[in-house]
C-alpha cells in the first residue's frame, strides 16, 4: 500500500500550527510544519514524495501567494486564512490553488480538502516519476533509433522509413528491433504511446505518411 501524501503547514502562527498538525496526524496524515515560507523553502524535500501545502495567506517577509508561484506546479496548494478578500482568492484559484478556507475552518472542511489535495499530489507524483522513467528510456537511444523511432509511429511501413532516410529495409527492422528492446515494449501501439506521452513530433509526419498512401 503506497504511504499517505506529506502535508507541510507553513503558517507563522504557532497555536495554528499545532492545533493543524493534531488534527491531521490523528487522521493518519504524515505532517510538517513550517513557520515561515523562507523556511519552507530552504528545508523542504520537493522531491522525497507526494506533498500538498497548506498555507497561511498573511506572513512576514514572503506571503503565502508569493511562495505558491514559487512552488512546483505538481504540488497542490490549500489556502487557510483568515484576511481572504475576493482579489487575492481569485488570484490564488488563477495560480493554481485547489481550496482557499478562512479561519477559523471546520475539522470537516479542512479535512476534505486535505484529502483533495492528497489524492491530487499523489496522482501528480506518480505522473512525474512515469515521465522520468519514460525520459531515461529514451536517453538509451542513439540518434539514428529515435529517428527511427519518430518515423515507425506514424504507422508507415518499414519500407518507406528507409526510402524517407536513405537506407535500406533491413537496416530499420534493426533499429526497430533495438528501440523496442531499449524502451522495453513488444508492439507498436506501446510505442506511439511513449511517443506520444513525450510530446515526439510525430503528427505532422502521419499526415505525410496519408497523403503518401493517397
Amino acid at each position: 500500500m503506497q504511504a499517505r501524501a506529506t502535508v507541510y503547514i507553513v503558517d507563522d502562527d504557532d497555536s495554528v500550527r499545532r492545533a493543524l498538525s493534531r488534527l491531521l496526524m490523528a487522521h493518519g496524515y504524515p505532517v510538517t510544519t513550517f513557520d515561515s515560507a523562507q523556511a519552507f523553502l530552504d528545508e523542504a524535500d520537493f522531491e522525497a514524495g507526494p506533498a500538498c501545502v497548506i498555507l497561511d495567506l498573511l506572513m512576514p517577509a514572503m506571503d503565502g501567494l508569493a511562495l505558491q508561484h514559487g512552488l512546483p506546479r505538481r504540488m497542490p496548494v490549500i489556502f487557510l486564512s483568515g484576511h481572504g478578500d475576493v482579489a487575492r482568492v481569485v488570484q490564488a484559484m488563477q495560480a493554481g490553488a485547489i481550496e482557499f478556507l478562512e479561519k477559523p475552518v471546520s475539522d470537516t472542511q479542512l479535512l476534505a480538502a486535505v484529502e483533495k489535495g492528497c489524492a491530487c499530489a499523489a496522482e501528480h507524483f506518480a505522473l512525474e516519476r512515469e515521465l522520468q522513467t519514460l525520459r531515461q528510456k529514451l536517453q538509451r537511444l542513439t540518434p539514428r533509433e529515435r529517428e527511427v523511432l519518430t518515423w515507425v509511429v506514424t504507422g508507415i511501413r518499414n519500407k518507406q522509413v528507409a526510402s524517407e532516410l536513405g537506407t535500406v529495409e533491413k537496416t530499420i527492422k534493426v533499429h526497430r528491433a533495438h528501440v523496442m528492446q531499449k524502451l522495453e515494449v513488444d508492439s507498436l501501439p506501446a510505442l506511439v504511446r511513449i511517443a506520444d506521452r513525450m510530446g515526439l513530433c510525430v503528427s505532422r509526419r502521419d499526415d505525410d505518411a496519408r497523403q503518401r498512401a493517397g
